[in-house]
């Protein structure tokens, strides 16, 4: 059974609700009757998922029952239906989904933490099962968020903005007016990438692909807060640094892509510099040459947010999320996405796999 939701036998009792709260209280014992997103073996996610009614689940003593508001079909969603990414829910009855945020709909009686029904909370870390209407799991999990940002963000912040965040953090002191390169600029993570080091006075040098709406991609990510942008192709120049005018040659580099891609971000960093990869796009691998260790001393890191968060971070976890979400509040982080109610969950991954072509990250909405 997956571990993001314990099924019981179908049961008649559900929640019974006060009139103080339109939301159930310490009495409830049972959560209603969900959906949910389930998988019994890993393959092609439009052949193996199925929505499927689930039972009431029984709130032990300190459990917190919340609705799900909303929650992101992310490419690692994707690649542990496909039995592909390193950490994945048992089988069968695996509920997909990692992240997302909910509303407080009953507490367990001896539940301790502050939270109250109709509160906004987000798993801490995230954990699977988000893609259902209904979720039963531990106090300890839930992390209380504000409500007024848009869903869309409280939904997908524990996965991109906080691997953008941790990775400018983490590898080299960075201060302001240093640089830094990376490619996949486009990307949620890139987007992140700008306007948390637009806020700390760093400056980015950002590589895209050579796409038909290149130079729009350009305008969009410069009005984020990008110093330059470039395209692959424009890198090809035997004197590259001589591309980056007034700014310092960058002490670090964000690599999602690998291949040339990977190959430019190493010939634009400095003596010392650092290379973090967190992707492989292009499936490609990352090649270096032999004078960029020797002549360059060039440093070559890796950064999976997963990892970081079982490192027993909880609290620096929690208090970066917050964080996140005041700078999404005051206008200073945001990215593109498109809500997608839950009931239209196949339009939404035929969107999420390309097969209507490029589109913004889908948000299903419960």
């Amino acid at each position: 059974m997956a571990s993001a939701l314990r099924l019981l036998p179908t049961m008649a009792t559900r929640l019974r609700f006060s009139r103080r709260h339109p939301f159930s209280t310490a009495a409830s014992l049972f959560s209603p009757p969900s959906k949910a997103v389930l998988y019994d073996e890993h393959g092609l996610p439009y052949q193996v998922l199925r929505v499927a009614d689930v039972p009431p689940v029984e709130l032990g003593e300190r459990d917190v029952c919340v609705k799900m508001l909303a929650a992101p079909i992310n490419p690692s969603d994707i690649n542990r239906v496909q039995g592909v990414y390193p950490v994945r829910p048992p089988l069968p009855a695996a509920v997909a989904g990692y992240e997302g945020v909910a509303q407080v709909h009953a507490l367990g009686p001896a539940v301790t933490r502050p939270l109250s029904p109709g509160d906004w909370v987000i798993p801490s870390p995230p954990s699977f099962g988000t893609w259902q209407t209904y979720i039963v799991k531990p106090e300890d999990v839930w992390h209380k968020v504000r409500a007024d940002v848009p869903l869309e963000y409280a939904a997908t912040v524990t996965v991109n903005p906080l691997t953008a965040l941790r990775m400018l953090r983490d590898f080299v002191e960075l201060n302001p007016g240093d640089a830094i390169v990376q490619n996949g600029a486009t990307s949620i993570v890139g987007q992140c990438v700008i306007q948390l080091a637009k806020v700390k006075g760093i400056r980015t040098i950002n590589i895209i692909r050579d796409r038909p709406g290149s130079e729009e991609a350009k305008e969009k990510l410069k009005q984020l807060g990008a110093d330059e942008v470039f395209t692959e192709s424009q890198l090809d120049v035997k004197n590259v640094k001589s591309l980056l005018g007034a700014l310092p040659e960058p002490a670090l580099g964000f690599n999602c892509v690998g291949g040339n891609a990977a190959s430019l971000i190493l010939k634009l960093l400095r003596q010392g510099g650092t290379m973090v990869t967190y992707g492989g796009m292009s499936k490609k691998p990352v090649t270096v040459s032999t004078s960029s260790f020797i002549f360059k001393d060039l440093s070559l890191r890796g950064f999976w947010l997963q990892k970081w968060m079982n490192s027993d971070k909880a609290e620096d976890y929690r208090t970066m999320i917050d964080y996140l979400l005041a700078l999404v509040q005051e206008g200073k982080l945001k990215y593109e996405m498109e809500l997608t109610p839950f009931g239209e969950f196949g339009l939404a991954l035929d969107k999420s796999l390309g097969k209507h072509g490029s589109q913004p990250k889908q948000v299903l909405r419960f």
